[in-house]
């Protein structure tokens, strides 16, 4: 049995070696960009064509020369920046220039054409962080010793190109990825098992806390090398989102690393851990939580977490030197395999902030010592238990007698448990099927029926009352009672300005570890008051309901039986489960609504349009029927936002917008295109009548007044583009870009007017 564990682990690596193998036979034809870079600071004002002039005109002179485009000297807080240089010829097939990452958003220009880019440049030529993936750049077949200028905007500690810069053939740049990956899925894997075996342990072994600890430091370097290989990217294209789990991962390492040595060194009260794991933590949940909130980019909150970090280092250091040989053989080693993990860790971050020249540091071999300390560790307390698991079966063997005597005891006392077993098993079978109903319900409004209904089966035998929140939390109104019969009647509605009736805890004397003697507060009418809460992702936890259980005497006295304790105990957890079920059925309500409408204006948002639009189209072209789109920009928009605030440009936005669903037809679909731009469908409509609703709701906009609280702020104006199918296109489907072009025009023409495609 002791060699089964050897001989999975044996079996694995022979397969990793073989795959390895594959891989590393595979020939990849490049040729590293690596000499003839230039550099220019600022951005290139472009011509009538949309083309930079900088790519047009040579300008030497305007132009220094650099070793690799990352960097330049003399940055001065400056964040825009051009690169160039002249691409080598060669034979290639579906060549690709392949750059590892780009800090932070770029434009790749040849022959004055825009070839490739990644994330959005305003009209000031700046944008938000994307992500940091790496790019293949396809390039024309004819490329060979034409230039190629890179436009780049970055507002991050770096600014250019980062790693590689290679032109390959795109199977071969794929096989290069796998291979340059490979070795780090693998690690992931094996610690996302160690992190699984560890999370086990915690779960089946409450007083090993740092089961818990492992798991979480594990589970953390499994995501964080998963997210930062670049075979990420091809199980998914979503680098910003893969940057957001690296990001948690990496924030979370310090975190797990802290909690366990405060547990190894929990006899000598070890604040100093324990500030260090709070502040990480702290910091991880504020970074995430503003870059996901759009208050700073995700990119900015690396520097000074690297900062904390080694700051970080340094103390657990200081701690655990003074006190490594007070430590067991096994968290030596672990702290050993930590501390090479935390090495590679400081080596990679020197090579991210240029302290040293780049290469590719092996963080994974980190990990993989860790992993593998902690199966060592395991295989060793796995030899030793089964020594010890020997030694106890000769001892049970002499013990048959006494235990075979404790066994009839013990069977003799589970008969006395059956019928509360049984009872239990019937009040599980009865929330099960609550909870059954409450998901087939579409609408909170719908589960009330069903609470009231099943509700008395799950708290009998006690009696009970179920009142339904009402006028947004200020009463609760009476819904259902039960167990009351011949008995007077039960207030109609309580009212609640202050919250909701205060919640009774179980009483000690039925809690499952109770035992204890001491007085039960009965609260309300001497009953039990429990709340079914949900959570609202706009506004957090509510109480939708209040239930009250009356408690009898015999309850509330010391000497209560077992049975008390079930009850009380199915009941606390079936209000929590249903106050689950009902969370995900408001969730799920609010995404619903959330997915499809804009959360200013209260129109249909650009994902319901674009579906909206395929839909439209398709009709159209079956029934033969005609479909007009228009376009509207609400005029120097911008300039009203400098003027008066954003606040009353989000008023002149509701304003506007509440005019177009006034203006047109309840069968005509108004959207929120984005910014300050909408859109409306309107199917059955010709090129004539889209033209002229657009123009009754061009002076209607121009006669509307724009308030906000009581300040008038003038008056609006809007440009309209119009186009409509089969007049102006062949296909609906063109219809878009046909109605942004005579929006165009109409700008061009001086705004304020209604152009048609």
């Amino acid at each position: 049995m002791q060699m089964l564990p050897l001989l999975k682990v044996g079996s694995l690596t022979f397969l990793i070696t073989i795959l390895s193998f594959c891989l590393s036979q595979a020939a990849f034809a490049a040729v590293d960009i690596d000499e003839g870079w230039e550099y220019r600071w600022g951005d290139s004002p472009f011509s009538e064509d949309d083309v930079p002039q900088w790519t047009r005109a040579d300008d030497p002179e305007q132009w220094q020369a650099i070793g690799f485009p990352s960097n330049p000297p003399d940055r001065e807080g400056r964040d825009q920046i051009w690169y160039r240089v002249t691409l080598p010829d060669g034979q290639w097939q579906e060549p690709v220039l392949y750059i590892f990452s780009v800090d932070l958003i770029v434009q790749v220009w040849l022959d004055g054409e825009n070839i490739y880019q990644y994330g959005t440049f305003d009209d000031q030529g700046r944008g938000r962080f994307e992500g940091w993936p790496w790019h293949a750049v396809p390039l024309p077949e004819d490329f060979g010793g034409k230039q190629v200028y890179f436009r780049i905007f970055s507002d991050y500690t770096d600014i250019g190109l980062w790693g590689e810069v290679s032109i390959m053939n795109r199977p071969d740049l794929t096989l290069f990825i796998l291979e340059n990956s490979l070795e780090a899925l693998v690690i992931a894997g094996f610690s996302a098992l160690i992190a699984l075996l560890s999370l086990i342990f915690a779960l089946l072994q409450n007083e090993k806390k740092s089961f818990g600890s492992i798991a979480l430091f594990s589970l953390s370097s499994a995501v964080l090398l998963l997210s930062e290989s670049q075979a990420s990217q091809l199980l998914w294209d979503a680098p910003l989102v893969w940057d957001y789990l690296a990001a948690g991962s990496y924030y979370l390492l310090p975190v797990a690393m802290a909690l366990l040595l405060e547990q190894w060194f929990s006899n000598h009260h070890p604040w100093l851990i324990n500030l260090v794991w709070k502040i990480h933590l702290v910091y991880a949940v504020g970074a995430i939580g503003l870059a996901l909130t759009g208050v700073v980019d995700l990119s900015s909150t690396f520097p000074p977490f690297d900062a904390l970090l080694l700051v970080s280092l340094v103390t657990i250091a200081m701690v655990v030197i003074r006190r490594f040989r007070q430590l067991l053989i096994e968290q030596q080693v672990i702290l050993g395999a930590y501390g090479i993990f935390c090495s590679l860790l400081v080596a990679d971050m020197a090579v991210a902030h240029g302290f040293l020249p780049w290469w590719r540091v092996p963080v994974s071999w980190g990990t993989l010592v860790f992993s593998l300390a902690v199966v060592l560790i395991s295989l060793w307390h796995y030899a030793r238990t089964q020594q010890a698991l020997h030694q106890l079966n000769l001892s049970l063997e002499q013990q048959v007698g006494e235990r075979t005597e404790k066994a009839e005891a013990l069977a003799r006392l589970e008969q006395a448990r059956v019928r509360l077993l049984t009872f239990e098993n019937e009040k599980t079978r009865v929330l099960n099927d609550i909870i059954a109903e409450l998901q087939d319900c579409i609408t909170l409004n719908q589960t009330f029926s069903v609470l009231a209904r099943r509700l008395p089966d799950l708290c009998s035998p006690l009696k009970g009352k179920l009142y339904q929140r009402v006028d947004d939390g200020r009463a609760f109104a009476l819904l259902t009672r039960w167990g009351y019969a011949g008995e007077p009647e039960a207030p109609a509605r309580i009212e609640t300005p202050d919250g909701p009736p205060p919640q009774n805890l179980i009483p000690t004397l039925h809690s499952a570890g109770g035992g204890e003697s001491g007085q039960w507060d009965g609260g309300i009418d001497n009953s039990l008051c429990l709340w079914i809460s949900i959570q609202s992702a706009s506004e957090g936890q509510i109480v939708m309901a209040v239930l009250f259980v009356e408690v009898p005497e015999e309850f509330a006295r010391e000497s209560t039986d077992y049975g008390a304790a079930r009850l009380f105990q199915a009941l606390s957890q079936g209000v929590q489960k249903i106050g689950i079920a009902l969370s995900n059925i408001g969730l799920r309500e609010e995404l619903h609504k959330y997915s499809y409408e804009d959360g200013l204006t209260g129109l249909k948002n650009r994902r319901y349009f674009d579906q909206l639009l395929e839909h439209e189209s398709a009709v159209a072209l079956r029934s033969d029927q005609p479909l007009s789109l228009l376009i509207v920009d609400i005029d120097h928009f911008k300039q009203f936002n400098d003027s008066h605030g954003h606040e009353a440009g989000d008023s002149a936005l509701k304003a506007v917008a509440g005019m177009l669903a006034r203006h047109f037809r309840d069968s005509d679909v108004v959207c929120r295109f984005g910014g300050e731009e909408f859109v409306i469908i309107m199917a059955g409509s010709s090129a004539n009548a889209a033209y002229d609703k657009a123009m009754e709701l061009a002076r209607a906009i121009r006669s509307m007044p724009i308030e906000h609280g009581a300040t008038n702020l003038g008056r609006v104006t809007i440009s309209v583009g119009v186009a409509s199918w089969p007049e102006c296109s062949e296909s609906p489907e063109n219809l878009l870009g046909l109605a942004d072009r005579a929006l165009y025009r109409a700008k061009e023409a001086g705004r304020d007017r209604v152009e048609i495609a």
